[in-house]
């Protein structure tokens, strides 16, 4: 199946991302094997990445402010062999990336479009949705706190 597939059920839908996962976790080790290392790019490197996209997010669109941290996005994923050159990267701000993770377009395109659905299921406050989105809250809260007590332990 491709990425316009019409799935039959839900369990056609978890099976086509556990496949998409699998071959992502395939593909992951050979980039590592192949002396394809990832580096920092210089500070120039880093401007030109930014201007690409006229310092906006590749992934939201908004802006990325002055001296905010943002990341330098591989366009093909480093995890599935893609090169650690500057014609590789797009700036993204570091939730934005971070949410991207290392999926290949397909599984971040279904991704995407779940969550669009998603969001308007729970808008219209579906009643499968809204418990979803409870759960999702709840995990969001759990997160959130796991951070904040990162936080505190790097600044003692």
């Amino acid at each position: 199946m491709n990425q316009h597939s019409i799935f039959k059920n839900a369990h056609e839908l978890s099976a086509h991302f556990r496949k998409l996962r699998a071959d992502r976790l395939i593909h992951k080790p050979s980039s590592n094997t192949t002396g394809n290392k990832r580096r920092s790019l210089t500070r120039e490197q880093r401007e030109l990445v930014l201007l690409k996209t006229q310092g906006r997010c590749h992934i939201c669109g908004g802006e990325i402010l002055g001296n905010e941290a943002w990341e330098a996005d591989h366009v093909f994923a480093h995890a599935q062999g893609g090169t650690h050159s500057a014609g590789n990267f797009l700036p993204a701000h570091q939730l934005c990336n971070n949410y991207r993770w290392y999926y290949g377009s397909e599984e971040f395109q279904w991704i995407l479009k779940l969550g669009v659905w998603m969001r308007t299921q729970v808008e219209k406050e579906n009643v499968e949705a809204i418990k979803l989105a409870e759960r999702f809250v709840k995990s969001e809260a759990v997160r959130e706190s796991r951070k904040e007590k990162a936080g505190l332990i790097l600044k003692l």
